[in-house]
């Protein structure tokens, strides 16, 4: 037992007659390994992508409310008369006729 765990350590296993068996073990689990990093990463960038896109829908929703708020208060009838005011139009004080035409 304390010899072959000495083989191991030294690499005799490498260099042995069989040894192109282990060689494969290896180069298959070499590259095993490079698979399982190289999905690793590309999941992490991903997780990363989608909490940017996030933060930019959060960003445009906010955007989306503070334009739809301004659009409601200028479409106010006291904004739109105060604006009409300062331009030199004043609000009619009769009420619009009703103009009803015949064919």
């Amino acid at each position: 037992m304390k010899q072959t765990i000495y083989d191991i350590v030294k690499g005799k296993f490498l260099i042995s007659d069989d040894a192109m068996k282990n060689w494969r073990m290896l180069l298959f689990l070499s590259l095993l390994a490079i698979i399982m990093i190289a999905s690793s990463h590309n999941a992490e960038s991903k997780v990363h992508e989608i909490a940017r896109l996030n933060d930019e829908v959060r960003e445009l929703r906010s955007q989306f409310v503070d334009g739809r708020t301004e659009l409601m208060q200028l479409k106010m009838e006291s904004s739109i008369i105060d604006k009409m005011q300062r331009n030199g139009i004043k609000q009619p004080t009769t009420p619009p006729k009703k103009i009803i035409v015949k064919n």
